[in-house]
């Protein structure tokens, strides 16, 4: 157990630097004086990377039977190009080394999660458990690092994030790798995974809802300075929303064993639906905090279940390509899109009207997750059937 314990350690520091990232990075570049549309463009370039380096990555570890060394090689990459980046503030040099930066620290966080997922398996220990430290790291980094930006100034965003990875690099270094599958790895298995009509379905299904997620996570830190917040009121709706995120990790084992994860999933594109509806309203940045209860309930029911159906839909011996793909959905492809859409969106219009829109397409997330349901334990039904 002594072991796990340091897994939940690297998920924790690694969290807390990615706070750093998805909660003030659009504040740094606004900071820097570019406009909302280069912001939006910027804010693409992560996810941009993630769909490429998150299936490359994954594949990489199951072919190499190791989690833990790609996920050492990323971190510490990801520390070094990163401190190259935040020397930089001209926009046309801050594309590729952003995307450089990012095709090693967006597949940190699918390697550790895969990681943690195969090890609770192995060590029969409830993978939300694992999972919730990495919330819990977020939440404590957003609360700390909005003061700590607040003291030192935006402009000093680089030192904090650093701070955080490099404790992280430490737990990993510590933490168990987990036990390799013994069935051989070939790429052209990796390939068939696309044409899956079942996964590919799905990821169509996630990307609705997952693109309303990401389009917050890009453009929180913006409404709330909008609304009349400042960087410590970031920290404090990061922290209360990641806090009952890591809550509801915590509790998982209870939560989620009684109906099946399709059925959750739908439940947590309803509450994104309400979430939404009252973001599009709230007059100004306090009642924003209030909000923010949602976001734990809505992310961790969707992203426990979602993770866990992807194992079931993937060969164990292609686990973390699987994973890697279902994250690449999440946060890479739904990122570009809600970057890019969202940055136009605001200034043609306001922050304001990107919650109308999110609103929009989150009730298209809902039904397409009601259609998927229906039709996949339809499917289960007539295979039980048969198999009798």
């Amino acid at each position: 157990m002594k072991s796990v314990w340091k897994l939940k350690g690297m998920l924790f520091f690694f969290h807390s630097s990615m706070t750093i990232m998805i909660s003030y990075l659009p504040v740094y570049f606004q900071f820097l004086g570019l406009s909302g549309s280069e912001i939006g463009l910027l804010l693409a370039v992560g996810p941009a990377a993630a769909i490429i380096a998150q299936p490359f990555w994954g594949y990489m570890s199951d072919r190499w039977k190791t989690v833990k060394r790609i996920l050492l090689l990323c971190l510490s990459s990801a520390l070094a190009i990163g401190f190259i980046v935040f020397q930089i503030n001209e926009f046309i040099l801050l594309l590729p080394l952003l995307y450089l930066f990012f095709s090693f620290m967006s597949p940190a966080g699918g390697l550790g999660d895969s990681l943690a997922q195969k090890v609770s398996v192995q060590r029969k220990v409830s993978f939300g458990s694992i999972r919730m430290w990495g919330s819990l790291g977020f939440a404590s980094a957003s609360l700390i690092g909005g003061y700590i930006l607040s003291a030192i100034g935006i402009v000093h965003i680089y030192y904090v994030f650093a701070f955080f990875l490099v404790i992280a690099l430490v737990f990993t270094y510590m933490a168990p790798d987990s036990e390799p599958s013994k069935k051989p790895v070939k790429l052209i298995n990796a390939f068939r995974l696309l044409k899956d009509k079942r996964l590919l379905i799905f990821f169509v299904l996630i990307l609705s809802i997952s693109l309303t997620h990401r389009m917050n996570d890009s453009f929180l830190g913006l409404y709330i300075v909008e609304l009349g917040g400042d960087e410590s009121i970031i920290g404090i709706a990061w922290f209360i929303g990641v806090f009952t995120e890591a809550t509801v990790f915590a509790f998982s084992v209870y939560l989620f064993r009684k109906f099946h994860p399709l059925t959750y999933i739908t439940i947590a594109a309803a509450i994104y639906v309400l979430r939404w509806s009252f973001m599009s309203v709230v007059p100004d940045a306090n009642y924003v905090l209030i909000v923010q209860v949602l976001h734990g309930l809505a992310f961790a029911t969707f992203y426990l279940n979602a993770f866990q159906f992807v194992s079931k839909l993937v060969p164990e011996e292609l686990e973390s390509t699987g994973h890697l793909l279902f994250i690449s959905v999440f946060f890479g492809v739904s990122g570009v899109i809600g970057s890019i859409l969202g940055g136009m969106i605001i200034n043609t219009f306001d922050v304001r009207s990107l919650y109308i829109l999110m609103l929009g397409i989150s009730l298209i997330g809902l039904l397409s997750s009601l259609i998927y349901r229906y039709f996949y334990i339809q499917r289960e039904k007539k295979q039980a059937i048969a198999s009798n």
